[in-house]
């Protein structure tokens, strides 16, 4: 995704996810809807604004594998080393069995996460923690590629709008990383 400034450098976009905010700006991949993923409050935010499906959980952007302990997450070696082999965006798919963190494994008692390659992303969740980041659309519905239809979709309901331009993007790969390190792809 050619941008041509760090958008993600921005006070203001810091400050509105630190204090539990929802904004809409740009991923590794397509316009998200996102907010602080540890803070179930605006989880549940984003699902309603969103209309997404209560029963689906949301991919996860963290800033390294460390962070997945916030999460009771350990990984194996063999699920490390399998997380190494992918250089496109890819969302990797752990075990999350703790209760404590239903808002986000909504009964499934698993966790998509993501670790962005772009280096101003990951700055950005250095400073704020991991964000949950569902594409920024409703329910069923294509997804954003600019701010206006984005705004078209949720007006003031989100606290904050970051434009990254137009956006072509695609949804991640997603794989379901096995305690083994045996690899299921779900969406290629």
């Amino acid at each position: 995704m050619p941008l041509q400034q760090n958008i993600w450098n921005n006070d203001n976009l810091v400050k509105v996810l630190k204090e539990n905010g929802i904004v809409v700006m740009p991923t590794d991949t397509l316009y998200g809807i996102v907010g602080r993923a540890e803070d179930r409050k605006t989880v549940e935010r984003i699902y309603k604004i969103r209309k997404r499906n209560p029963e689906k959980p949301c991919i996860v952007l963290i800033g390294d594998l460390s962070e997945l302990k916030k999460f009771n997450i350990n990984l194996t070696e063999m699920q490390k080393n399998e997380i190494a082999k992918f250089t496109q965006p890819t969302s990797f798919i752990v075990d999350c069995i703790d209760e404590k963190f239903f808002y986000l494994h909504r009964g499934t008692h698993t966790l998509a996460f993501r670790i962005p390659k772009n280096e101003e992303l990951l700055f950005l969740l250095a400073e704020v923690g991991p964000l949950i980041v569902p594409s920024a659309n409703l329910e069923a519905l294509p997804p954003s590629e600019t701010i206006s239809e984005a705004r078209s979709y949720f007006g003031n309901q989100v606290d904050l709008y970051i434009d990254g331009g137009e956006i072509k993007g695609i949804a991640s790969k997603v794989i379901r990383l096995n305690e083994d390190g045996a690899v299921d792809v779900l969406r290629d």
